[in-house]
């Protein structure tokens, strides 16, 4: 097992439970390793929706945000990382057509550089050598995950600039940045074909008849990262988030050893790199020496 101490990433996320939906089984693999691993939550999840029926009561819609928070800790724990509350508020999914303008005070509506700013007070103190983030798309277009990625982006540039935000701390350069493709069209068809292989019903046959393929847009992935060993530490945390995960839902109706054998591992892309690496690539850490002050 490689040993990763004094190395550091920070994957940075829109609501309390994508960081288990998102790179979890990495991140287990990593905090396995030794690697410090932080997780920056954008908002706290205050306006998402309950999903699962066991959840749906009025006691849990009245104290959904102390709830949330709470679910937060439990997967934390599980994980063995430390996360940090970027403290903005959940603009909700936005429902109709055309869609209602975003609540006032949310995340989507925040000035960018209120937020950069507090994203960038955050990466000078903790110091990581490797950031992730969401796509351009958001991974989904939830407004929240497309501002994560917009402040992320966008903080990954300012703290190494010393002129930017002066009194946030110390610049310090992030070595990588890289965007989440967890949930890219091939895993999803090789889940499915092991699955019918298996002689199971697959929970992805309809998503697939509706999914347009974007080869190009799969082209994208350099970095898979090994962690199939890690699947059940992911499925903990997932577990945790009680509201969002229903125990007998999509999530899970892919028997862990099939989805260990079909896809073993997590998917990035590399979008921007500070050190020598080449690419296709198995570690987040890759061309990043260690120990590193």
């Amino acid at each position: 097992m490689p040993n990763r101490a004094g190395l550091r990433l920070m994957h940075v996320h829109a609501h309390p439970d994508d960081e288990s939906s998102k790179g979890a089984a990495s991140t287990a693999r990593y905090v396995a390793e030794g690697a410090e691993v932080h997780v920056v939550t954008c908002t706290g999840g205050e306006r998402g929706s309950v999903l699962n029926p066991r959840m749906d009561r009025p006691d849990v819609l009245e104290n959904i945000t102390e709830i949330r928070r709470a679910e937060m800790d439990a997967a934390r724990e599980i994980l063995g990382i430390t996360q940090h509350w970027l403290g903005f508020v959940d603009s909700g999914w936005p429902e109709g057509d055309p869609k209602p303008p975003l609540p006032e005070g949310c995340f989507g509506l925040v000035p960018l550089d209120e937020a950069v700013e507090r994203l960038v007070r955050l990466i000078r103190s903790v110091r990581p050598h490797v950031v992730t983030t969401y796509d351009e798309r958001g991974g989904y277009p939830h407004p929240d995950h497309v501002r994560c990625h917009e402040v992320s982006v966008a903080a990954f540039e300012a703290a190494g600039d010393p002129e930017r935000f002066p009194e946030a701390g110390p610049a310090w350069q992030p070595a990588k940045l890289y965007y989440h493709h967890t949930f890219n069209r091939p895993r999803t068809q090789a889940l499915h074909d092991a699955v019918v292989a298996a002689g199971l019903e697959s929970p992805y046959a309809e998503r697939l008849e509706s999914w347009t393929p974007e080869p190009e847009w799969d082209a994208r992935i350099t970095t898979r990262v090994e962690c199939a060993a890690y699947f059940g530490v992911r499925d903990q945390a997932l577990l945790a988030h009680a509201t969002q995960i229903d125990p007998d839902g999509a999530w899970f109706a892919v028997p862990l050893e099939i989805a260990q054998e079909a896809w073993p591992t997590e998917d990035y892309e590399l979008v921007v790199s500070h050190v020598p690496t080449t690419v296709p690539e198995d570690d987040l850490f890759a061309g990043i020496e260690t120990p590193v002050a």
